[in-house]
């Protein structure tokens, strides 16, 4: 073994928080991916993709602060030569002060799907047909720490309305939620809502509406750290006890979804945009729309800490068995095209987290066994004067639509039995010289052992 080849064995790696994916796991990654499509389209969404780099600037505070932290910033080019070193330096001096500078960096990989959506329909606005109903596949970064069902690099699957205020719109992204995860047969999953107006509203009756961000980075941690670990960072944010214990107040409103809302009225009485949000709130989850079987709850504590969320937002939590968190998300952005100049386009979204989705459906078994299935026939190669034969009959059902393939190399029948064990394959055909001569060829399912002699005519 040479030098240089062990060193390549002991170094090489992948970049943490990113994945190979091998035959069988692209062949339930796809069927996932057709499985949701399917449901976009049927909703009349048509397909959109943006590029995998977008100018920073775009993405840049869309996110809120601890989104933009989480932004794959790419170097500039050139920043080698020696007379771009000087401003090089500096600008990394910049970033690490916090502040993005040009000279270093202008372009990112994309967070989201959203935003990249939002500068296409500012780009595109006037060819374009309001609504504007488009769905998005694709993967996103983000420089997260790696952990189970997080990662560096995964895919989104998006649906957006833009171009309308109809409540209509979150109920059809709700329904698409349940049938796409129904047909995945996802059972125990829960769709949770909120709304930012509510949060406002809770910022406001803090006294603190200045502090919305603040106020829903806390509050999103409450699964994980638990309702005092959100007070104490309220405490270090700047919020007094008074305040503090307004927040407790509303997040230990408990009850079906009528009583939060009950509830929730009484104490923004004096609070319109509170009103507002909660009269819409009411209005959706009343809507006899909402598919029967969809289990949604209005969660208090739900706060997605994204800056361009306006309304009312959605979370899909996986089934509580798996561990995993959250598998999808979304919401209402009635002004997101205005950060790029085009104003008065309202919009709402929803996203599947492709990844934790397929963790989720492997952990509970739930991909059908015909999914990763692939060759259905191995032809065995007996020879040269039989290959053409062989071939032929292969090319047949190819035809006929049945995936075949035909091993290359002329050699024992028990390596090329391994071969169809190992893949998996169901059936093999053999075309010997006495079955050239019969025009019959062997059909054999691994299986059973069974073997059956058929004609060469398909």
């Amino acid at each position: 073994m040479t030098k240089f080849t062990a060193m390549a064995k002991k170094t090489v790696s992948l970049p943490q928080g990113t994945r190979d994916f091998g035959p069988e796991e692209v062949k339930k990654r796809t069927y996932l991916l057709q499985t949701i499509k399917s449901v976009f389209e049927r909703y009349g969404f048509q397909p959109l993709e943006t590029p995998a780099l977008e100018n920073l600037e775009t993405l840049l505070g869309k996110y809120g602060e601890e989104g933009d932290r989480l932004i794959f910033k790419i170097l500039n080019n050139g920043l080698h030569e020696p007379s771009k070193q000087p401003k090089a330096r500096q600008a990394l001096e910049n970033l690490f002060n916090g502040k993005s500078d040009p000279e270093l960096t202008e372009r990112a990989l994309k967070y989201d799907l959203t935003i990249p959506f939002a500068r296409y329909v500012a780009m595109n606005h006037h060819q374009l047909t309001f609504p504007f109903k488009r769905y998005q596949i694709q993967p996103v970064w983000r420089a997260d720490r790696p952990q189970k069902g997080r990662y560096r690099e995964f895919w989104q699957c998006d649906a957006d309305v833009v171009g309308s205020t109809s409540l209509l719109n979150e109920i059809e992204l709700a329904n698409i939620y349940h049938e796409a995860l129904t047909r995945l047969r996802i059972t125990g999953y829960e769709l949770r809502v909120n709304s930012r107006k509510i949060l406002s509203a809770l910022a406001a009756f803090c006294g603190k509406p200045q502090e919305l961000m603040t106020l829903t980075t806390a509050i999103d941690k409450l699964d994980k750290a638990g309702l005092e670990k959100v007070k104490e960072e309220l405490a270090q944010r700047g919020f007094d006890q008074k305040q503090i214990a307004s927040v407790g107040d509303y997040l230990n409103i408990k009850g079906p979804n009528e009583q939060k809302i009950a509830q929730l009225q009484k104490l923004f009485a004096a609070l319109p945009e509170g009103l507002e949000g909660l009269k819409e709130m009411e209005q959706f989850l009343q809507s006899g729309l909402l598919a029967r079987s969809l289990p949604i709850q209005l969660d208090l504590s739900l706060a997605r800490g994204l800056n361009y969320y306006t309304g009312i937002i959605f979370e899909a939590k996986a089934p509580e068995q798996v561990q995993i968190g959250s598998i999808g998300g979304g919401g209402r952005y009635d002004d997101l095209t205005g950060l790029f100049g085009v104003p008065n386009l309202p919009g709402v979204g929803i996203s599947f987290g492709l990844d934790r989705i397929y963790d989720v459906m492997e952990t509970m078994g739930l991909f059908p066994p015909s999914v990763a299935s692939g060759t259905q026939f191995l032809f065995f190669n007996t020879g040269p004067e039989e290959l053409p034969a062989s071939y032929q009959l292969m090319q047949g059902f190819r035809g006929k639509g049945v995936a075949c393939e035909l091993y290359a190399d002329t050699v024992k029948f028990e390596k090329q039995f391994k071969y169809a064990e190992r893949k998996n394959i169901p059936y093999v055909v053999i075309v010997g010289s006495e079955e050239r001569q019969k025009a019959h060829f062997l059909l054999k399912k691994l299986q059973t052992g069974q073997q059956q002699s058929w004609p060469m005519e398909i």
